[in-house]
Order: C-alpha cells, then structure tokens, then sequence
C-alpha cells in the first residue's frame, strides 16, 4: 500500500495519527522516519513515513499566508 499520502496531525506516545484523505488513521512510530513533526506532509515509501519538504514547504506557505489574510484588517 505504498504511495500513500497523508498529514501528520499529531503523536501519542508509540502511535501517530496521519490523516489520510480526511480520515484519521493510527500508525506506529517504528514506521516513521525519524525528525517527521506534527503538520508535516508525509509519503509512505517502501513501508516508512517519510516528510515529503516540498509539499510540507507548501502547505506551512499557504497556511501562514491565509493566517495574514484573516488576521489583516
């Protein structure tokens, strides 16, 4: 089931949960590379969770960039 995307949402002592096309999914720890963080865009490659940067880059741009929008007056 490798190619799979998701967004790390957050950790809970030996499990993660990434969210997977909106749906919320438990994993365990041994199968995230380590330095992956919370927010992150992760690919699930040859059986690991791996921080995809450019898509994690992104997503923190685009993110930070409706923050100013809201918070603009």
């Amino acid at each position: 089931m490798d190619k799979m995307k998701g967004i790390v949402d957050r950790f809970e002592g030996e499990i993660v949960v990434i969210e997977i096309n909106g749906v919320m999914q438990d994993f365990s720890n041994s199968i995230v590379e380590p330095g992956v963080q919370a927010g992150d865009s992760v690919n699930l490659i040859n059986g690991k969770w791996v921080t995809n940067e450019a898509e994690t880059e992104s997503r923190t741009k685009k993110l930070k960039e409706l923050m100013n929008n809201v918070w603009e007056e």
